[in-house]
């Protein structure tokens, strides 16, 4: 059976057909299920919304159809922003918050004591953000960026993580089919130059941040000398921070102490 699998799945262009074999067997409830999942599969759809979860940092993240599947790149901001979460009494906002990736691990790094908001404007997506802050208390909340977060957090967030989209409306035809056809446009197209929403979040940003807050971003390698740019505009001491290994690049910006 799972040579069968294994061939099904070469034969449709996967990379790694052993180990996702291995893990569509995990997954499965039966082979009913498993010969749906391996059609879904073949078909084009994500392997991690075929299964119903995705690894982040070390955690399984729940996914489903309809939502924005996490990015290892995106470990390096999850990582960034944990070193600059205080650990005590922190509170820290996953704004765009898909289904709740980047709160869950910095929570999970960080350990106790964290209180954590995750936003966005996805209803689809935050049924899965739901249940992936539930085990660190996290609360959810709806809206277009600041706008769906309480009043009572102006001034108090420390750090705010931000995985927005940035791919350029004219260069999602060139994204994988994976990501064009299963993935929701709104957590992928981020208008003409890639950064209209890096400019509205850089925009508020230093009127939610408490004093010393760090605002974290990514962004991409050749973009992130505008979305840095954003950031200084609105009044926040900024650096950029690059990872080779996961071709990432993340923009930082700090408010007044």
């Amino acid at each position: 059976m799972l040579i069968s699998l294994v061939e099904r799945l070469r034969a449709a262009g996967c990379v790694f057909a052993e180990e996702e074999a291995d893990l569509l067997v995990g997954a499965a409830r039966d082979d009913g299920h498993l010969s749906q999942m391996l059609a879904r599969r073949v078909a084009g759809e994500p392997l991690e919304i075929v299964v119903g979860w995705a690894g982040f940092c070390g955690l399984r993240m729940e996914v489903g159809e309809g939502v924005f599947v996490p990015r290892r790149r995106s470990e390096f901001l999850a990582s960034e922003a944990a070193a600059l979460t205080p650990r005590s009494g922190a509170v820290v906002v996953d704004l765009c918050c898909g289904v709740g990736a980047l709160g869950a691990a910095v929570a999970d790094r960080v350990g106790g004591g964290v209180e954590l908001h995750a936003a966005d404007i996805d209803p689809v997506a935050l049924a899965y953000a739901r249940r992936n802050v539930a085990p660190y208390g996290g609360r959810v909340h709806e809206g277009d960026l600041y706008a769906a977060l309480p009043e009572a957090l102006r001034g108090r967030v420390d750090v705010l993580v931000v995985n927005a989209p940035y791919v350029p409306t004219g260069e999602l035809g060139l994204l994988p089919a994976e990501a064009r056809d299963h993935e929701p446009l709104v957590s992928l197209d981020g208008g003409a130059d890639g950064l209209d929403i890096h400019r509205r979040v850089a925009a508020q940003a230093a009127h939610w941040l408490a004093p010393g807050g760090h605002l974290l971003i990514e962004t991409g390698e050749h973009q992130h000398p505008v979305t840095a740019a954003a950031l200084t505009a609105a009044g926040l001491m900024t650096r950029t921070v690059t990872s080779q290994e996961l071709y990432a690049t993340v923009v930082i910006g700090a408010a007044a102490p």
